[in-house]
């Protein structure tokens, strides 16, 4: 399963106060809190809220109602070409995630969205790299493009890199691991998804942090597989049962007749 990335305001010593309420806020699953933070009155405020409230419903599968007022707010007051693009990776995001959840078959509005966004934000531009992230995931988990949802997510990796975006370098670390496991090159998948794991541990990404250890243990072997997996239920419960489509992962396996 794939996930949203953001940038990682708040996460390094030095940040402003709010972004630092918001960041923790939003590393322990509290979406709504987190949004109720921010006053939509800046197009920078309403892009950030909007983006954490299409978080939640990627994370939980609910809140699309809020996700897409939050939305409009943010694309009414966009006026620059970065804002403009950035409400329409957002856009594009939403759409995706009611597609992947089943909620609504929004697939066209996706493509159409994040190809509007990629003609705003030039590359390397901020912001660039998580689109190319999220045009990774369309391809890997709609278009079911793996070759192309690598060359996408390579795109994001450096981009990330470049512009020392830790949240997202998780992000591309774990969905390039996961292709790597896809065609059985082990060694590159346990890489890739202890990275991710120690990036969001580092960060305090705790809602991130039950799907990083559940990836892992699918490249490790017993006893340390199940080691991870028990530790990801931990977290899981901890956090009420959040990101809802964890659960399949971590459910115990079918006992044999």
């Amino acid at each position: 399963m794939a996930h949203t990335a953001m940038s990682g305001n708040g996460t390094t010593a030095g940040d402003d106060p709010l972004q630092t309420a918001v960041w923790r806020l939003r590393s322990r699953a509290c979406w709504a809190d987190a949004a109720a933070l921010l006053q939509p009155v800046t197009a920078e405020a309403a892009l950030q809220r909007a983006a954490l409230l299409v978080e939640r419903c990627l994370y939980t599968e609910q809140g699309w109602p809020e996700a897409e007022d939050a939305l409009r707010t943010a694309e009414a007051l966009a006026h620059s070409d970065d804002e403009r693009g950035a409400a329409a990776c957002e856009r594009g995001q939403l759409a995706y995630a009611s597609t992947l959840h089943g909620v609504r078959d929004r697939a066209d509005e996706a493509r159409a969205a994040l190809g509007r966004a990629a003609a705003l934000i030039p590359p390397g531009a901020q912001g660039r790299a998580l689109l190319d992230f999220r045009r990774g995931l369309l391809a890997e988990n709609l278009t079911h493009s793996p070759q192309a949802a690598r060359a996408a997510y390579r795109r994001a990796h450096a981009g990330a890199t470049a512009q020392s975006d830790s949240l997202l370098l998780s992000f591309t670390w774990r969905h390039l691991a996961g292709l790597a496991l896809r065609e059985g090159e082990l060694a590159e998948a346990r890489h890739g998804f202890a990275e991710s794991l120690r990036i969001r541990e580092e960060l305090g990404y705790l809602v991130g942090t039950a799907p990083a250890l559940a990836s892992l243990a699918d490249a490790e072997v017993e006893p340390e597989a199940s080691r991870l997996r028990e530790e990801a239920r931990r977290l899981y419960r901890l956090l009420g049962g959040v990101p809802t489509w964890l659960a399949r992962q971590l459910a115990p396996p079918a006992a044999s007749a």
